[in-house]
């Protein structure tokens, strides 16, 4: 039976044990992953495909490079964002539960900046293969500053605004703090 010691409230006000935390957040980070996987899945199959279309043999050598970096970014994106699951599968029913999900914490942050890598590296292929060079390395430019500025500044500034706010908005919608 559990204790009133390992139920209280964290730091978001939650009444878990560790192992219900574990539990939650193995979810939550579960759910990242199936976004991620199927982005990146689809992104390897549409550069898999390129290979077998009619302009591919014009490619100069830059581009087959590049988008044979592409494609190996693909591979080791996809099987990066299949580690947790495997991770998973390995230790399931170990008790080991908290190390997985700092693991899978880890891998799940890896395949983001991959993922980043590999969208900005496909807007550059593109938009050097349809329009030229110059506008290959700006639209690639261009979406690595988008990227960064909605996946890393957006959150950060975010997280800057800290608690109050936080507090403010869960009294607006009802909603509980996240972690």
């Amino acid at each position: 039976m559990e204790s009133d010691r390992d139920t209280q409230p964290d730091t978001n006000g939650r009444r878990e044990t560790a192992n219900e935390r574990s539990d939650r957040n193995w979810n939550e980070m579960l759910q990242e992953l199936r976004v991620t996987q199927t982005g990146t899945q689809i992104l390897t199959g549409f550069l898999i495909t390129l290979a077998f279309q009619q302009r591919f043999t014009s490619l100069d050598q830059y581009q087959l490079v590049l988008y044979l970096i592409l494609v190996s970014l693909a591979a080791a994106t996809t099987a990066l964002g299949l580690a947790p699951v495997s991770l998973h599968r390995l230790l399931f029913h170990q008790g080991v539960k908290g190390r997985i999900v700092s693991f899978g914490d880890l891998i799940l942050k890896m395949t983001l900046a991959a993922v980043a890598i590999l969208v900005v590296g496909v807007v550059l292929f593109i938009f050097d293969v349809v329009v030229g060079r110059a506008a290959g390395v700006i639209a690639g430019l261009a979406s690595a500053v988008g990227i960064v500025f909605i996946w890393i500044t957006v959150p950060s500034r975010l997280r800057k605004q800290g608690v109050q706010s936080a507090e403010g908005w869960q009294r607006q919608v009802g909603d509980e703090p996240e972690p």
